[in-house]
């Protein structure tokens, strides 16, 4: 499993439920501007908040996922990418040392 498509997939899922909850507060806003509830700017100034807390909330959720990921994948021995980095330059170190003793072998 592609455990970065995986991440991708979720929080696109968690962007467009922000962006489906943005709409519909668009809809409500525009309903209590048409009934004469609210004037035009108290209905923008209302959205620019509510969109404004969204955000900050997704980009919260978004770390949190992350982390609850890197926890699981932890838990399940799959290796972070630094650690098969040190690995395979581990890997090069002992096949240039195998070379070099192969070659000094056939002088």
């Amino acid at each position: 499993m592609d455990s970065n498509n995986w991440l991708e997939q979720l929080m696109m899922l968690g962007i467009g439920t922000t962006s489906l909850v943005a709409d519909k507060l668009k809809q409500v806003s525009d309903e209590l501007v048409k009934d004469g509830k609210l004037n035009p700017d108290q209905a923008k100034a209302v959205m620019d908040d509510i969109v404004h807390q969204l955000k900050s909330e997704q980009g919260g959720w978004d770390e949190q996922m992350q982390r609850q990921i890197r926890n699981v994948m932890q838990d399940l021995g799959v290796a972070r990418q630094s650690e098969v980095d040190e690995l395979r330059g581990r890997i090069d170190r002992l096949e240039r040392q195998v070379r070099d003793l192969e070659n000094k072998l056939w002088r």
